[in-house]
């Protein structure tokens, strides 16, 4: 019964780990594209600046993203120092 319960927090884990990729990517994709790409298209094809643009959208939206995670993480391990005493 216990490797079960293992199994489905591994599952759940997992299950969240997707979900938490999938907002992200939603959110840099709605982001980056309503900074980079016009609203009304004059070319089938992505411009220069516009290619520009979302690539270095992308690099400062998952810059910060690692960086607020990082900090969580430290304030994460704060918290439990501190419940330890």
């Amino acid at each position: 019964m216990a490797q079960a319960t293992e199994a489905q927090k591994i599952q759940l884990l997992q299950d969240l780990e997707i979900e938490m990729m999938a907002d992200m990517f939603n959110r840099l994709t709605t982001s980056c594209h309503r900074k980079c790409i016009p609203p009304v298209y004059n070319d089938s094809e992505i411009a220069k600046g516009e290619a520009v643009c979302i690539d270095r959208c992308v690099a400062k939206f998952l810059d910060i993203h690692e960086r607020i995670g990082k900090k969580l993480g430290q304030l994460s391990m704060q918290d439990e120092n501190l419940l330890k005493k």
